[in-house]
């Protein structure tokens, strides 16, 4: 039996979150055990980052870690949000998880908030991550293998239409000034189809692009998927 700490990773489905798991392996000092991930439920999808449950599925698979998912309900308040993940993270404490694993890159707040919900719960949050320069981060991403899609756009900062567009050199190269080329800041959200400890590409097929609430989204479904996009 190992006795590295067990850790779950907080997992959104796109390039950060394979990043940062990719990062933990590769360092050998946590056990991961399972992948964490929040589902709006009533459109069975990612939130935020407008992922099909079933892509979201596929990804653990290839990845051989157990999906554990917080059902999210629409409209959620934060405090909906927070007492839902605070039965996620105690259940996490009941599986014997010692340590949360993050995604994020630099922004202070964010990692804040994550600490004080963490705080006194028994599981330490880590952001193997951190801190690191972003355009270096992005092109470390592509070196190391990972393929991902464009899922979801803010109008309001990206004016490009990259929405369901691969993410490799040629985007990097069309993002405008000022917008981070990790999406730090919300100006993008990216979905995982192939990466480091993948055991094999997800095959997908593009589908519809839609507007909503100032967010472009582009549909990513299974290759396999029968019909036309919901």
């Amino acid at each position: 039996m190992s006795s590295r700490p067990r850790a779950w990773v907080s997992w959104s489905s796109g390039k950060d979150s394979a990043m940062a798991l990719d990062s933990v392996r590769e360092a050998g000092e946590l056990e991961v055990v399972g992948l964490l991930t929040t589902v709006n439920s009533e459109f069975d999808r990612v939130a935020m980052h407008g992922v099909r449950r079933a892509l979201l599925q596929a990804q653990a698979g290839a990845l051989g870690l157990p999906l554990h998912v917080v059902e999210l309900p629409w409209p959620c308040s934060n405090e909906d949000y927070e007492r839902l993940m605070g039965a996620a993270v105690a259940r996490a404490r009941g599986e014997g998880i010692d340590v949360m694993v993050f995604g994020d890159l630099y922004l202070q707040d964010v990692r804040g908030y994550r600490e004080r919900a963490l705080a006194g719960s028994g599981i330490e949050p880590q952001f193997p991550l951190w801190g690191q320069p972003t355009a270096e981060l992005a092109r470390q991403a592509l070196r190391s293998g990972v393929k991902a899609i464009v899922a979801c756009v803010d109008s309001a900062q990206v004016v490009e239409p990259i929405a369901g567009c691969w993410y490799d050199e040629a985007l990097l190269a069309r993002l405008p000034a000022g917008v981070d080329p990790c999406g730090e800041n919300g100006e993008f959200h990216t979905v995982v189809v192939d990466g480091p400890g993948f055991r094999a590409p997800i095959a997908v097929r593009p589908g519809e692009v839609v507007v909503r609430d100032g967010f472009i989204f582009a549909d990513v479904l299974l290759a396999d998927q029968d019909g036309p996009p919901e």
